[in-house]
């Protein structure tokens, strides 16, 4: 609605900008109404510019003007405000994945290191007795097996865990904090999702999950964990809390 709306107030500068262009005198800066009239076309037009850099110029003053005068309307009324929202709303899809992929493009570049040590990593991990791997490239080792029943997808649970990196250092623990988590099994990294849907109540898992069942190229700015990080998790259920 406020794209609508600002759009709506571009379209009568517009119309006075169109105007000006056909031949009308341009006026001088006599009073403040005057200055401040002018200063909001200037803001509304460099908005314009900073949003919207594709609009067609020609037919953005024929919809103006046709708006006004009620006349030659090539789109009803009714269906504007749906075209607007659809459209502006695939351009934020759009600039977000460019977003994305500029992030990992960078993120390639500064820790493709990292990202390498990861795959080796997981790649030694598989010889070490009792891990699986499971489909998705998830590995994991029993600690402990329980025998209650297991979490869905849509389940909530509690837990304890011990979050390492793979050279042992720390970056969450419930363990050390003292006290469980609770979360939905769907509203966590996939590799939890995945794993906890592996454990039966009562046990305690080993996990290694790769860094795209992680948090892949964009984790929590600032923390522990860098771009394509492997992450290792000792995970406890302790509860599937009703």
């Amino acid at each position: 609605m406020k794209v609508i709306k600002f759009l709506v107030v571009v379209m009568l500068i517009s119309t006075i900008a169109s105007c000006n262009s056909q031949g009308i005198t341009k006026k001088p800066l006599t009073s403040e109404l005057d200055t401040v009239s002018y200063v909001l076309g200037l803001d509304i037009a460099n908005k314009l510019k900073g949003n919207f850099e594709d609009v067609n110029k020609d037919l953005f003053i024929q919809g103006v003007i046709s708006g006004i005068d009620s006349t030659d309307i090539l789109i009803e009324a009714d269906k504007v405000e749906g075209i607007l929202r659809e459209f502006f709303q695939k351009k934020q899809v759009e600039m977000r994945e460019k977003q994305q992929a500029d992030a990992l493009k960078k993120a390639e570049v500064e820790f493709g290191d990292l990202k390498a040590e990861g795959i080796k990593f997981l790649e030694d991990n598989k010889s070490v007795k009792g891990i699986q791997v499971t489909e998705s490239g998830l590995q994991y080792i029993v600690l402990k097996e329980g025998s209650g029943e297991k979490p869905l997808e849509t389940s909530k649970v509690k837990v304890h865990y011990h979050g390492t990196l793979t050279d042992g250092t720390v970056f969450d623990s419930s363990v050390d904090k003292g006290t469980p988590a609770e979360f939905g099994v769907n509203r966590v990294i996939k590799g939890w999702t995945e794993g906890l849907q592996l454990m039966n109540v009562g046990s305690k898992y080993k996990f290694f999950i790769p860094q795209e069942l992680a948090y892949g190229a964009t984790p929590r700015p600032g923390g522990v964990i860098k771009p394509f990080s492997t992450l290792v998790f000792e995970v406890e259920l302790l509860e599937i809390v009703k």
